[in-house]
């Protein structure tokens, strides 16, 4: 029998069929599928979001991330009529965004953009990896703005273009902080009805902050998976959340993440164990052999072959229970990745 390296990137590799990636959300967030999977025994069951709060216990902590996806693609014309696509990455000033720019070669420096008669902009720095720094110039509420002529930046495994639904689909009931250019999918599952039943049964459910990054999408490219180079992107733990958690784990109650956003913002911020506040940019890069601090379960969505994602809810679940419920998930036909199925791991 072939020994399996679980540093080598070709380890997470499993066969997807194209036809089960979701291109569309489920009518009802809270009806998709869940997988759940014992870490300890390998066990799976299979049952609907909604029964979620037959798993969870009076006494769990339920930590969210808050934050809001942006409508980060913008398209509009140079002065000679060309179209061109302003992807907004990151906010660097109140008017300046690094930005990714389509076609590179037509928006050098000083070039010129028309978006609407309220949004212009114009190509002022180079930024890493080919971007751009764009400054804008607007009347009246940029967001506002942005909201009505910005589109959903979906991820690029959904093959449509994006509607003005998805706007509302591709964003977390709780979202509330602006700053991800990709949505925290976990979270997608869950409806206001069900978020309310959940505190009704007795559970804390508490919010930090990580905004996501197009990073999430990024493929490892080296054969060995310690080779390889995380995105940063900004999360932020207040001190009253950090206290609390810690003594919930003092008293013995589980933490359970919504996501791997929401894993790699608390696991950032720990040391011995412990949960610390703060606000930093993270690398952070969790696979097996690295420790799992904080959290004692995981809601996730089904992940990419070979991606970091799937890497971290391998070192969380052990690398066997997950390739195994992965080729059960295939088999039943669960959908996969952001508008797809979810995964409950206790």
């Amino acid at each position: 029998m072939q020994k399996i390296s679980l540093t080598k990137k070709s380890s997470y590799w499993y066969d997807l069929p194209a036809g089960l990636i979701a291109q569309h959300p489920e009518d009802k967030r809270s009806e998709s599928k869940m997988l759940i999977l014992n870490k300890e025994s390998g066990t799976i069951q299979h049952e609907k979001f909604d029964n979620i709060i037959n798993h969870l216990l009076p006494s769990d902590i339920l930590v969210v991330n808050n934050t809001k996806v942006i409508p980060a693609r913008l398209f509009g014309t140079k002065s000679t009529g060309a179209k061109v696509e302003v992807f907004l990455l990151q906010q660097k000033t109140e008017n300046r965004w690094e930005c990714l720019v389509k076609p590179g070669r037509k928006l050098q420096i000083g070039a010129e953009i028309i978006f609407s008669e309220e949004l212009e902009a114009k190509i002022v720095d180079h930024a890493e990896e080919g971007g751009r720094i764009v400054e804008f110039y607007w009347e009246g509420n940029f967001w506002d703005i942005l909201e009505n002529i910005g589109n959903v930046p979906l991820p690029p495994y959904i093959r449509r273009k994006s509607t003005n639904k998805d706007k509302e689909t591709y964003q977390t009931v709780y979202a509330q902080e602006r700053g991800s250019v990709a949505a925290p999918t976990a979270g997608l599952h869950f409806t206001k009805p069900l978020m309310k039943q959940i505190r009704q049964k007795g559970i804390e459910i508490l919010e930090v902050v990580l905004h996501v990054g197009l990073g999430t999408f990024r493929p490892v490219k080296t054969d060995d998976i310690k080779d390889h180079t995380m995105h940063s992107e900004h999360c932020r733990i207040s001190e009253e959340i950090a206290e609390k958690i810690n003594q919930a784990k003092k008293n013995g109650r589980r933490i359970i993440a919504v996501g791997t956003t929401t894993t790699r913002t608390l696991e950032s911020f720990a040391y011995n164990g412990k949960l610390n506040s703060g606000s930093h940019w993270t690398e952070i890069f969790l696979y097996p052999g690295k420790d799992i601090q904080i959290i004692d379960g995981l809601i996730t969505n089904f992940h990419m072959p070979e991606s970091t994602l799937i890497m971290l809810v391998s070192a969380f679940a052990g690398y066997e229970n997950i390739m195994n419920a992965y080729k059960i998930a295939v088999r039943e036909k669960y959908r996969f990745f952001s508008y797809g199925d979810s995964m409950l791991i206790l």
